[in-house]
């Protein structure tokens, strides 16, 4: 992701709307395609980090774009979580829109037999990280959302297939994937919509920690209608479409954006020699 701000079509969609991004890594996240394309629509954004190597990486980004607001984060840490939504409900008060795209788990877990390699730590931790976390983090930002808000977190197609050594990881997407359904039935009657975007595989600091990461992007290319990789700029065209006016109606969906290879059953046998 080169975070070439052309990328990303400019407007008024977000004009006078601020809303809260976790989990921007580096210029490579997904979460920073998203934001870039918020800001670029218009919105007031605000970010939180985790750590001080993430803080150098991550604050040159968000005052880049004119955004003041870096907020230390903790899920896992229900103090750390209290204290973050603290200062922005301190900062702003109201705020009209969430994006969470928080996911970690031990690296060992994502090689070999899910079985074998997920221990009872790993899964309570990773689910707490991967799934938890957007529960958590949606029901305090309700709190202070304005009616009409909006929310979206970020998935993956391991939630609902095997996939070579996502193990853990696809169990923790499935049960993102449910709470979002959850969530968005929990906030319906005060118009906040909430859905997932499931992206296809990017190359950002999350994916590099998967196992055969070669072998998932070159099937996926070959193997998806659209024969290409899926472009950031691509998911944060679908998260602006989700966050603003225009996917009024919609909620408690998962959005694929990856070209199209979820819909696949048997790829085309000249697509896979292909390259």
């Amino acid at each position: 992701m080169s975070g070439d701000k052309d990328q990303f079509p400019t407007g008024d969609l977000l004009q006078g709307k601020r809303g809260l991004i976790m989990g921007v890594a580096n210029k490579n996240s997904i979460a920073w395609a998203i934001a870039q394309q918020l800001h670029a629509q218009g919105a007031e954004l605000a970010f939180t980090y985790i750590g001080e190597a993430l803080e150098r990486r991550v604050r040159p980004l968000v005052e880049s774009l004119g955004a003041e607001i870096m907020i230390p984060c903790d899920v896992m840490s229900d103090e750390s979580m209290d204290a973050a939504f603290a200062e922005i409900e301190k900062i702003w008060g109201k705020f009209d829109f969430l994006v969470h795209a928080i996911a970690f788990t031990d690296k060992e877990a994502l090689k070999g037999s899910f079985i074998e390699n997920t221990t009872r730590k790993i899964f309570r931790d990773t689910m707490d990280v991967s799934a938890f976390s957007f529960v958590d983090a949606a029901n305090r930002a309700a709190k202070m959302m304005n009616d009409g808000g909006a929310m979206i977190t970020l998935t993956y197609l391991g939630a609902e297939r095997v996939l070579p050594n996502y193990n853990v990881m696809g169990v923790a997407k499935a049960a993102l994937e449910a709470s979002t359904r959850y969530i968005a039935r929990d906030l319906g009657p005060r118009g906040i919509r909430v859905n997932a975007i499931s992206a296809g595989p990017i190359k950002t600091l999350a994916a590099a920690g998967i196992g055969g990461g070669r072998h998932m992007f070159s099937f996926n290319r070959k193997a998806s209608p659209l024969r290409d990789d899926t472009d950031p700029a691509g998911v944060a065209g679908a998260a602006l479409y989700l966050l603003s006016g225009l996917g009024k109606s919609c909620t408690g969906e998962v959005l694929h954006v990856d070209g199209g290879f979820h819909i696949v059953g048997i790829p085309d046998e000249d697509a896979l020699q292909e390259g």
